[in-house]
């Protein structure tokens, strides 16, 4: 999918859609450098937060949802067991690995991970809900 049929999906905006292409268990983001989360994260060495690339693996599960949100929004209910091993800079491509583990009634449950040029970035348990 590329940026308008996410926005068909999403309802997630600029600045916080945080995908520009997505497919079935995944989708990719490139960091530009302008991002209103990198300019006092940190100066002079800007590095892309946890919680935006949690944000990313989320938006990437619920892209993945594409029939299931027709009318409906997700929301964040939960972060597990999150790992951050490399760090995510500006010019880097950060692409999303999403599973689907189960579901129970609106609640989703997933397990995501991140990664640049095949690099694991961070990885973790992620829960929302389609309400």
């Amino acid at each position: 999918m590329n940026l308008e049929e996410i926005k068909k999906i999403l309802p997630h905006r600029e600045p916080m859609l945080l995908l520009d292409e997505a497919w079935e268990g995944g989708g990719a983001y490139k960091v530009k450098g302008d991002e209103f989360f990198l300019q006092g994260h940190f100066p002079g060495n800007p590095v892309v937060p946890g919680v935006i690339l949690c944000e990313i693996m989320a938006q990437s599960a619920c892209a993945s949802l594409h029939g299931k949100l027709d009318g409906k929004t997700p929301y964040f209910t939960g972060i597990d067991g999150v790992r951050i091993r490399n760090k995510v800079v500006p010019g880097d491509t950060f692409k999303t690995e999403v599973v689907i583990k189960t579901q129970k009634g609106p609640f989703y449950f997933i397990d995501a991970k991140g990664f640049v040029d095949g690099k694991l970035c961070i990885s973790g348990a992620l829960s929302f809900a389609v309400v």
